[in-house]
């Protein structure tokens, strides 16, 4: 009968700790467990273990979770490691999918999206001439055409096979899904100034093939990521060296924007589900603290049509690379 038991917490703990609840506020779990006293210790181990996976953003000493599947030393029997960022199909990625459930109209959240990173890199140095790079591209141009007024060369950084040949055959003429996107930006004069969108983007932009954790540093003068570091693993710590790495390819000083998906449950894409960690507005900023400087931090909350189920909002974060 405890074993039972134990096998139904460990469903339970996680669901738990995503809401971002503990077993204390839950009078009723409280009196569930009190039945079973011979389960109680092996019911807090499992809870703590989850807990401890989701503290790791907070604290710096913490030991990252374990690299592969299966049980991680130091963890109660038949505690499971969350699936890892290499352990999902990304060559299997059905991008028309993605692209046509996320970017075939401009959204409501998208349009306040994108207000904020022009307003910011509208007035944002440099003038012309530096190096631009978005990560985790996928297929989605409007982060690339954000920066277009700053960035004599953008770099589309992305892991997926199935992306890649997206971009490579988006870029050089992109699809008229993307001028309502465009005309929201020229509402600033700097944007009005690149002229025709389609060729400057033809001429600027270029598809990189990579993965996030091999970002060299200090290669880039801006910066976009987009729903890409929340949505790549269930592992926080991935989450966080994702977010460092990013800002960390940025030379000091470079303007960046980034959007994440809140407290998001992972997400399907066609037959396939894809993964996330469950991150908030603090837990965004506690990172962004230690590697960035002039934060602005704005959330978005659901209007309307959610995007999908699984998610509570989106958080911009814009700001300049390095501790000033």
């Amino acid at each position: 009968m405890g074993s039972k038991f134990v096998s139904h917490v460990s469903w339970v703990c996680p669901w738990l700790v995503r809401t971002g609840r503990t077993l204390a506020t839950y009078s009723v779990l409280g009196l569930f467990i009190a039945g079973y006293s011979d389960s109680i210790i092996e019911v807090h181990l499992v809870c703590k273990s989850q807990r401890d996976r989701v503290d790791s953003h907070r604290r710096p000493d913490a030991r990252p979770a374990d690299p592969g599947g299966g049980e991680a030393p130091g963890r109660p029997a038949g505690v499971v490691a969350p699936p890892r960022n290499a352990d999902f199909p990304w060559d299997e990625f059905d991008t028309t999918a993605y692209l046509r459930h996320n970017y075939q109209t401009l959204r409501s959240d998208d349009q306040q999206i994108l207000e904020l990173v022009r307003d910011f890199f509208a007035d944002s140095l440099p003038v012309g001439g530096a190096k631009g790079l978005d990560l985790g591209s996928g297929p989605n141009l409007y982060p690339a055409l954000a920066m277009l007024p700053l960035c004599d060369e953008i770099t589309l950084f992305e892991l997926s096979n199935s992306n890649v040949a997206w971009l490579e055959g988006e870029v050089p003429n992109y699809r008229h899904t993307w001028d309502p996107f465009w005309q929201l930006l020229c509402e600033r004069p700097r944007y009005r100034a690149v002229g025709n969108p389609r060729q400057e983007l033809a001429r600027r932009a270029s598809v990189e093939s990579g993965s996030v954790f091999e970002l060299p540093e200090d290669r880039w003068d801006v910066g976009t990521m987009f729903f890409v570091a929340e949505s790549i693993s269930e592992c926080p710590d991935e989450f966080d060296e994702a977010l460092r790495r990013f800002v960390g390819a940025l030379r000091a000083g470079s303007p960046f924007a980034a959007a994440f998906m809140e407290n998001s449950a992972g997400y399907d894409v066609g037959r396939r589900r894809f993964p996330a960690v469950a991150v908030t507005e603090d837990i965004v900023r506690s990172i962004l603290e230690a590697t960035a400087s002039d934060l602005r931090l704005e959330r978005i909350g659901i209007e309307g049509d959610a995007l999908r189920d699984g998610y509570t909002g989106m958080i911009v974060a814009c700001g300049h690379a390095g501790i000033a």
